[in-house]
């Protein structure tokens, strides 16, 4: 068993593994004509759970065969120009380059004697995201497992600066539209049920200012002590921007930490034409950013910045075995000190590699693409009279509705639009999203392909009108 450990004398097995793994990749992607087979969960089950894990096939290749039964196969391909759905986007090649680097060196990040240099490069890439960023010369920041960490450890250190003794009095206010993970978080950091305030948004999807300053005033009237604003750089269901220096004045009078989920919008810091978008972002306490939504970087790459970097100490813990207090001292650089996490990924690797070989216009040149598909889609959802498109886009998200003409159930036109996003997805011709907009079902493109058309916008719409219009009649036929 020891022919397989990766060491000296494994380095050639190693290079032809890798390669004919990398060699199956290749040709799937060479080879997929849409984004999904179709594949239904009953019959993939079975295939899986025939397999004994207890009895290996003690060969790669063989092992690699059955993998593309159970998985290469009937993947969802993000990279297809027709998988419109969820915050997936297509990565970069110097990104998967530094995912095969780092997968196999193996370091990890939580002190400078597993990593050394990776601490270094990870150092750096907080310092230039926060550069881009504008938070100041104090500002630092620590790589994550994603936006639902980030905005955990965001609201940590902002409890923690809140000085309050009593969790119950504590607040945050976040738009009706902002993650889930806001909620999550608190009563991760056990705040009580009514601790997250949500505040309503206008016809863009933008949180209302008046609003918030309405809900600060009644918190500090209440004797409440208002914690945190969560403001959305990218909402995940409209990619909607809120007011961010209107934001930063309320958060500065009332006294609450300021912080912005960039998740998504986190491209435009390297856009080479809409940067202005995310204005007021330099203003923010803590910011989180994920690199593989909007940099082009695979699962996963994400980080959290603050603008001072004295409050990371309140996720920082010593242990004599990993972080002794005497390598502060002497000035160990160890990332633990500021992570929730304590084993760690390379992650910053990627992005790395990205800017090295790319650079951060190439990045910007992709984003904006895929921002301008999203405002010609708009165009063409606005003038088809068989949708109902909600926002405008400020980034590259379209919802929207199939509105049949000879219908006006609106349960009704719900199960038609819930029917043909299924109907789709198990043709596999294209992946589109879902989500409610003020209790009614509606579709959603999450744009993050700059190889999609608008032909391509333009097929798919046809294909939900198609699966709609089938199920409308036979919806009729079973009626009568």
């Amino acid at each position: 068993m020891r022919s397989h450990l990766l060491n000296d004398t494994t380095a050639e097995r190693y290079r032809r593994s890798v390669t004919e793994g990398v060699e199956r990749v290749a040709a799937k992607l060479a080879t997929t004509d849409r984004p999904f087979t179709g594949v239904t969960v009953d019959s993939l089950t079975p295939l899986i759970d025939a397999i004994d894990l207890d009895r290996p096939l003690g060969d790669t290749t063989a092992a690699l065969d059955e993998l593309e039964e159970v998985y290469l196969r009937d993947a969802v391909y993000f990279h297809h120009p027709r998988y419109l759905a969820h915050l997936n986007c297509p990565v970069v090649i110097p990104a998967v380059l530094g995912e095969a680097v780092l997968s196999a060196v193996n370091s990890s990040l939580d002190t400078w004697d597993q990593s050394a240099g990776g601490t270094l490069i990870e150092r750096k890439l907080i310092d230039w995201t926060t550069a881009r960023i504008g938070l100041g010369p104090a500002a630092d920041g620590v790589f994550t497992s994603g936006g639902t960490q980030s905005n955990l450890q965001a609201l940590l250190l902002a409890r923690e600066e809140a000085k309050s003794e009593d969790l119950a009095q504590l607040r945050v206010f976040a738009s009706e539209v902002s993650h889930f993970s806001v909620k999550k978080s608190a009563k991760l950091l056990g705040l009580g049920p009514d601790a997250v305030v949500a505040i309503p948004v206008d016809h863009d999807k933008r949180l209302q200012t008046v609003a918030l300053a309405r809900e600060l005033e009644r918190c500090a009237e209440a004797g409440l002590v208002p914690m945190a604003v969560v403001a959305t750089a990218g909402t995940t269901d409209f990619g909607s921007i809120d007011p961010l220096p209107e934001i930063a004045e309320l958060c500065e009078r009332f006294g609450a930490w300021m912080h912005v989920d960039a998740a998504y919008g986190c491209g435009l810091l390297a856009s080479l034409k809409y940067r202005d978008r995310v204005d007021g972002i330099e203003r923010a306490d803590s910011v989180t950013v994920d690199y593989h939504k909007s940099f082009f970087q695979p699962v996963s790459s994400s980080a959290v910045l603050v603008r001072d970097a004295a409050t990371l100490r309140h996720a920082t813990y010593h242990a004599e075995y990993l972080n002794p207090r005497r390598m502060v001292q002497e000035r160990i650089p160890n990332q633990v000190d500021k992570s929730l996490q304590t084993t760690r990924r390379f992650d910053a690797l990627k992005l790395w590699m990205t800017l090295r070989v790319m650079g951060a216009d190439g990045i910007g040149q992709l984003f904006d693409e895929v921002c301008e598909l999203a405002a010609e889609g708009w165009k063409l959802l606005a003038a088809d009279p068989r949708y109902d498109v909600v926002v405008e886009p400020s980034l590259s998200t379209l919802v929207f509705r199939y509105i049949p003409a000879s219908v006006t159930d609106p349960a009704e036109i719900d199960r038609a639009n819930l029917y043909a996003r299924k109907a789709l997805f198990a043709s596999g011709d294209a992946v589109v999203a879902g989500t409610k907009v003020g209790g009614r079902h509606y579709l959603k493109f999450t744009l993050l392909n700059p190889e999609t058309t608008t032909a391509d916008i333009a097929a798919v719409l046809d294909l939900i009108a198609g699966h709609a219009e089938q199920y409308l009649g036979e919806s009729l036929d079973r009626a009568c």
